[in-house]
C-alpha cells in the first residue's frame, strides 16, 4: 500500500516509524513532514488543509490509506471531502467526518453529547455574546476554581483555570468580548473544576466497534513541579501507575462504551482515533475533553507498546472487522521527555542547528530491540543544507522503552545528555510522582 501521513510533528514521526515497519506499506509520504519522517519516506511540502492540494497528490501517487494526524484538517472536513468525491472516495482516510470531529472541534457539542449520554464529566454551562450578562452572573455565583473553555481549536490554549472571581470573570470578559482567542472563543464552556489525576485513553474505532490501545499520561507545564503556563506536552509515560485494572473497567462501561453507542445512535460517521482526555476523581473517571485523533506527545509512548501492525488494524477499521482484532501490549514501559526552544510557550526563535552527539556512540540506539532501546522523535525539524535545524516550540521527544518506568526515563535522559541545540530545554522530572 502507498500511505500518506499528514502532519509534521512528533506524533507524525512516529506514525511513520511505526507505519513503516508494516508488511503492508510499499511506499510512505508525509505532508509536510519534518526532518525525522524523511528518514522513512518522502516529505512533500503541501499544508495539512490544503485538501486540493492533498487530492492531486493522492491521485499522482496512487495513494490507497491517508493517515492524518493533527486536528484541524478532520475539524474542517477533509474525511467528507475524501468520501464526497469520485476520484479519491476509495482511499482509506482514518479520521472522523466534520460531525464526528465536533467531538474536539465544538467543547459544547462534546459537553451536550455527554450530558445527553450519561458520560461523567464535569458540571458546565455555556455562554456566547447573546448570553453574556447571564455568564457573568453564573460566575459570580459559582465556587471557585472554575474552568473557562472557548468553544471551537484554539491550539491548545484555550482551556484557563481561574482561582478567584475577579480573574474568572477578566477573562471570560476577554474571551467573548475582546476575542481572546478569535472566533474560537465567540462561545465560552464554564466549567466545575474537577480535581484528580489526569490520564489519556485511547481507542481506534469504526463507530461501531473499537480497540482499546495502550493508556497514557502527559504532562503539560513547563516547568517542573507541574509549575508554569500550559504546552502543548513536555513529556509521557505509558503504562499509567494508577490505572489498574478495575479502574479501566470502569473507563470502558462508563465512558467508551457510552460515547460509541452514541456516535452509532446519533448516526454520527466515525473511523478512526477518539482520545479520551480523563481525571480519576475519588477513583471515578470523568472527561475532561475528547479529542478527535491521538495525542501528542502521547502517540510517542502509545506507539512504542503497541505490538500489532497499525495498518492491519486501519484496514480492519475501515472493513468493519475491528471486532475480530485482538490488540497485543508491550508489557514494558515507555516514556518520552520533549525538548523544547527556549521561550516556549510564548516566543521562541528557529532555525538553531542540532547536534545529535548520540549518533556518534552507537547505532543501536536508533532502533527498538528486544532489550529496550530509544527512539528520537522530530516535533519541530527541518532540513537545512546539511544541518538539522530547530523549527518550531516543541523539538525533539525522546522515548524509551524498559523494564521499569526509572529506566526509560534514565534512557531517555542518557540521549537527550548527548543532544544540543541553543535554548534548549527539557523537563528531568517527567514521571516524578510514581518514582520512589
Amino acid at each position: 500500500m502507498k500511505i500518506l501521513i499528514l502532519g509534521a510533528d512528533g506524533r507524525a514521526h512516529a506514525f511513520c516509524w511505526k507505519i513503516h515497519q508494516s508488511k503492508l506499506c510499499t511506499q510512505l509520504f508525509i505532508a509536510p513532514g519534518n526532518a525525522g519522517t524523511a528518514q522513512f519516506g518522502e516529505n512533500i511540502d503541501i499544508a495539512v488543509t490544503d485538501f486540493d492540494s492533498i487530492k492531486k497528490l493522492c491521485i499522482d501517487k496512487k495513494i490507497d490509506l491517508v493517515v492524518v494526524g493533527p486536528e484541524e484538517p478532520l475539524v474542517k472536513g477533509i474525511y467528507d471531502f475524501f468520501k464526497n468525491d469520485k476520484q479519491i472516495n476509495h482511499i482509506i482516510i482514518t479520521g472522523p467526518s466534520a460531525s464526528g470531529a465536533r467531538l474536539e472541534g465544538s467543547k459544547a457539542f462534546a459537553k451536550a453529547f455527554m450530558q445527553r449520554h450519561h458520560i461523567p464529566t464535569a458540571q458546565y454551562e455555556e455562554f456566547d455574546t447573546a448570553s453574556y450578562e447571564d455568564g457573568l452572573e453564573y460566575i459570580k455565583n459559582h465556587p471557585m476554581p472554575i474552568v473557562l473553555k472557548a468553544d471551537g481549536l484554539a491550539a491548545g490554549k484555550g482551556v484557563i483555570i481561574c482561582n478567584n472571581t475577579v480573574e474568572a470573570l477578566g477573562e471570560y470578559e476577554w474571551m467573548i468580548q475582546k476575542s481572546k482567542f478569535g472566533d474560537a472563543g465567540k462561545k465560552v464552556v464554564v466549567e466545575q473544576f474537577l480535581s484528580g489525576i489526569e490520564l489519556s485513553v485511547f481507542v481506534l474505532t469504526n463507530g461501531d466497534a473499537y480497540t482499546l490501545f495502550p493508556e497514557a499520561k502527559d504532562y503539560k507545564k513547563i516547568f517542573e513541579g507541574d509549575e508554569g503556563p500550559n504546552t502543548g506536552g513536555m513529556g509521557a509515560i505509558s503504562p499509567v501507575p494508577f490505572a489498574s485494572e478495575i479502574f479501566l473497567e470502569k473507563v470502558i462501561k462508563k465512558i467508551i462504551e457510552p460515547t460509541i453507542k452514541g456516535l452509532h445512535e446519533e448516526k454520527i460517521d466515525y473511523k478512526g482515533f477518539i482520545f479520551f482526555g480523563l481525571i480519576k476523581v475519588d477513583d471515578e473517571p470523568h472527561v475532561i475533553e475528547y479529542n478527535c485523533r491521538m495525542g501528542d506527545p502521547e502517540t510517542e509512548v502509545v506507539l512504542l507498546r503497541l505490538k500489532n501492525d497499525l495498518v492491519e488494524l486501519l484496514i480492519a477499521m475501515e472493513e468493519n472487522k475491528l471486532h475480530k482484532e485482538k490488540i497485543i501490549i508491550d508489557e514494558k514501559v515507555a516514556a518520552t521527555i520533549v525538548a523544547v526552544s527556549e521561550g516556549y510557550p510564548a516566543a521562541y526563535e528557529k532555525g538553531f542547528p542540532i547536534d545529535f552527539g548520540y549518533l556518534e556512540n552507537t547505532e543501536a540506539i536508533k532502533h527498538i530491540d528486544s532489550n529496550g532501546g530509544v527512539m528520537v522523535f522530530h516535533a519541530g525539524t527541518k532540513q537545512q543544507g546539511d544541518d538539522v535545524v530547530t523549527n518550531g516550540g516543541r523539538v525533539l521527544a525522546v522515548s524509551s522503552l524498559a523494564d521499569s518506568l526509572a529506566e526509560a526515563i534514565e534512557l531517555s535522559k542518557e540521549i537527550l545528555n548527548q543532544i544540543h541545540f541553543e535554548g534548549m530545554y527539557y523537563r528531568k522530572d517527567i514521571g516524578y510522582e510514581f518514582i520512589e
